[in-house]
Order: C-alpha cells, then sequence, then structure tokens
C-alpha cells in the first residue's frame, strides 16, 4: 500500500497530494530507519504519518525527517526524529553485501544502489580502480564483489567517521586486501597513486569537476574515468563530458564518451547524471 493511500481519512484531504511518494530506507529487516521529506503544511502531521510508514514497513523502527539539504566537506544533513526508536545505526544490504553506517554522520545514498552495480558490472579482471569520496564504501564494497578478479580497488574518504565505518565493511564483507581504504583528501591522496590505475569512480555530484585533473593523473596511460555531475534537463550531458574533455585535454590526453545516463532528479528539470569516458594519454603510452 502506498503511504499517500494509506493516510486517507488521517489527514485533511487537500493535504494528501503533498505526502511524498519516495523515501529512503536504510537498513535490513528489523532494524531500518527511513528519512523523508516534509513540506510545511504537513509538518502538524508529521507524526501520523510517519506511523503509517511504520506501520506498511515493518522493518523501520525510526522515521526521520529532512531539516535541509547537505552541507558541509562531508555531505551531511540535519535530520529530527519524528517517531520511533532513537537508532541512527544499521546495517543496510544490497546486491549480496552489507554495508554498517550512521546516517547521521556519513553521506550515504540508498537509491544508488543500482547505478552502483552498474559501475561494478563493466569491471574485467585484472583492473586497479580508484573510488574518490568512497564514504562508508559502497562502490568500492559494490565492485570488489561483482569483479572478485579485480586486482584492487582504491578508496579515498576526508570524513574520519565514514572511513572508520568502511574499515569496518570491508572486513564483514571480507575484501581485506582487495579493498585498499585510504583516509584523507583526494588533492592530497591521489597523487601516491598517480599512474596505477585503469578507472577511476568520482560519485561525488557537487564539485567533482574540481577533482577531474587527479582522475585523469591516477590512470595508468589510459582507461575510463566514471564522472557524477548535476545539470539542467538538456544541458547535463553535453555539460559534464565537456568538463571531463576538457580536464583530459589539460594533461596531454583525449575523452570518448562511452554513455551517459539520468542517475536521478534532484529538482525540476535537474539531474544528476553519471558520463563514462574513456581516456587516453598517448605520451604515457
Amino acid at each position: 500500500m502506498r503511504l499517500r493511500d494509506a493516510l486517507r481519512g488521517k489527514i485533511p484531504k487537500e493535504l494528501l497530494p503533498l505526502v511524498p511518494s519516495s523515501f529512503d530506507i536504510v537498513g535490513s529487516r528489523g532494524r531500518a530507519v527511513a528519512i523523508l521529506e516534509l513540506e510545511e503544511p504537513l509538518l502538524p502531521y508529521a507524526k501520523v504519518i510517519a506511523e503509517e510508514l511504520m506501520r506498511i514497513h515493518r522493518s523501520v523502527v525510526a522515521v526521520y525527517r529532512k531539516l535541509g539539504g547537505r552541507s558541509g566537506e562531508f555531505r551531511l544533513r540535519e535530520l529530527e526524529l519524528v517517531a520511533g526508536e532513537p537508532v541512527t545505526e544499521v546495517v543496510h544490504k544490497e546486491h549480496g553485501y552489507v554495508l554498517k553506517l550512521d546516517v547521521t554522520k556519513v553521506y550515504f545514498s540508498p537509491r544508488e544502489a543500482t547505478e552502483r552495480q552498474r559501475v561494478a558490472s563493466k569491471v574485467a579482471p585484472g583492473e586497479r580502480v580508484m573510488v574518490m569520496f568512497a564514504g562508508v564504501g559502497p562502490f568500492a564494497i559494490a565492485i570488489a564483489k561483482a569483479q572478485p578478479l579485480v586486482e584492487r580497488v582504491i578508496a579515498i574518504e576526508i570524513n574520519p567517521v565514514a572511513y572508520s565505518y568502511m574499515v569496518e565493511n570491508i572486513k564483514l564483507n571480507k575484501l581485506e586486501g582487495k579493498v585498499v581504504p585510504v583516509l584523507g583528501d583526494v588533492r592530497e591522496k591521489a597523487p601516491e597513486f598517480y599512474g596505477c590505475c585503469t578507472r577511476v569512480v568520482m560519485p561525488l555530484p557537487k564539485g567533482a569537476y574540481a577533482f577531474l585533473d587527479h582522475a585523469v593523473k591516477c590512470l595508468s596511460g589510459k582507461g575510463v574515468i566514471h564522472f557524477y555531475y548535476w545539470g539542467a534537463e538538456g544541458e547535463a550531458f553535453q555539460q559534464g563530458f565537456e568538463l571531463v574533455r576538457r580536464a583530459a585535454e589539460q594533461q596531454g590526453c583525449s575523452a570518448q564518451l562511452l554513455e551517459a545516463r539520468v542517475v536521478s532528479p534532484y529538482a525540476p528539470r535537474v539531474y544528476k547524471v553519471a558520463i563514462d569516458a574513456y581516456v587516453e594519454c598517448a605520451r604515457r603510452g
């Protein structure tokens, strides 16, 4: 049953269209939390909405509402408990691996599970992969699980809390030695891996373009960059690839677009997109 349908007769009829049709559920069966966005007119009914959500989704033990957008270097969002237990740490399961995390202290999007699998499915045996802005390790772990013959996955994360969870998640998924966690700023840590990667993943939609020079330099002469970008409908693909092309050219390399797709909507006519580009640097060849 949809949440909106379940609330008929429990909140004013005219407010039903404002009830969110989608929300995030993070965690596994028996211990999950839901995070939703409520418009101002719905706030007096927040507890009713949250309790109905928990009735529909039995695994949810806490419902939080967003108090604003993500901000700061760690891309965190302030949350307010609306109903349920004050649970923030959960173990999230997706595609055969688990991720332990605290929804108030790290960035994590369960909506990107499909995108993680898409990228992981493209990794071939023997590849050396760099994941920038690795968070608690979802992309790195997805890659290592989908392609057990990957040589190494280097995962860089600046948030010490997220890094600690990533270290734990690597152990939980028995990937020690396969996924290499690195704590620090990409600008400072990526140079340690210049010229050694066949693929670079950049799951930071806002501001990732500022790190494209490091991504190009991490490639061992040629390879693939998975770049994420937010842009307006009809412009995002071209703008995103142009940023990759310019960064490649500045390093004496060329870039070819392999694939461009919408990952998720962000605002009316604004989308998060994935740009997959093949970059080749003749001078390193």
